[in-house]
């Protein structure tokens, strides 16, 4: 399973997400692999690249999520500099954030399940950009799926992660983030039952887990209910994962 290193952005500078909410008062992140440069969103990621051989990182957009400018000059530079492939949350600003993003070079376009307020422009980022660019993200708060505007209608009822997923499914996703924004951050661990629901209902599709990594038992957790790949932050940070991160990292080279 591979580990893809995350990068939280809020007015430049890079922060540590703790609980996916209250997103204003996230501190600048202190990492053990930038010592002395707090919040330097670009030495991070290039930390990300050299210190641990990282070839893919996710990106979030905090400024556009919630509904500010895009930070489209930065995440262009950060693209540029880091080389590989990066995953970018922008919010929902489809068609101009979403094809300008894809225009950048970042790699792959993520939409995530909080800034859709009907599945319309999901269709349509996956027609204008097709599936091979677009990364659905499943936000969960507590393992419950985070619907806003008529999205809950759509799907009838009280829908579940896995009744989401089947629908973004159909559509043609087939690359998905399981990101429960609770855990982000809160030295919870992870809950792979919600994660083996998923691949229940997208055996075929490549799924990533996000939120509340701490140990290696939690990576094998994940790995053992079906993700192909982790998202990790906080476990990076504070050096808990040790060396063992280089080498997984490494294999994606």
């Amino acid at each position: 399973m591979d580990l893809i290193p995350v990068l939280d952005l809020i007015g430049g500078n890079a922060v540590h997400a703790r609980g996916g909410s209250r997103r204003h008062e996230y501190r600048l992140v202190s990492s053990c692999l930038t010592p002395g440069k707090q919040g330097d969103a670009l030495a991070l990621i290039m930390a990300y690249k050299a210190a641990l051989g990282a070839t893919t990182c996710y990106v979030a957009d905090l400024d556009a999520i919630e509904g500010g400018r895009p930070q489209r000059s930065l995440i262009t530079r950060l693209a540029k500099e880091f080389g590989g492939t990066l995953m970018v949350d922008a919010g929902l600003q489809y068609p101009a954030n979403e094809i300008a993003l894809a225009a950048s070079g970042t790699g792959r376009v993520v939409i995530g399940l909080e800034s859709l307020p009907t599945f319309t422009p999901l269709r349509a980022a996956l027609v204008a950009l097709g599936p091979d660019q677009i990364t659905f993200s499943l936000d969960l708060r507590g393992g419950q799926p985070i619907l806003q505007g008529m999205l809950a209608a759509e799907l009838g009822g009280s829908p579940t992660a896995a009744d989401v997923v089947r629908k973004v499914v159909s559509l043609g996703v087939d690359h998905l983030i399981v990101l429960d924004l609770a855990r982000v951050g809160r030295d919870h661990g992870t809950d792979p039952r919600v994660l083996a629901a998923v691949r229940a209902v997208a055996p075929d599709a490549t799924i990533m887990a996000g939120g509340g990594v701490r140990t290696w038992s939690d990576l094998e957790a994940l790995a053992d209910a079906g993700a192909d790949a982790a998202l990790v932050a906080t476990a990076l940070h504070d050096g808990r994962l040790g060396s063992r991160a280089n080498d997984l990292l490494g294999e994606q080279r």
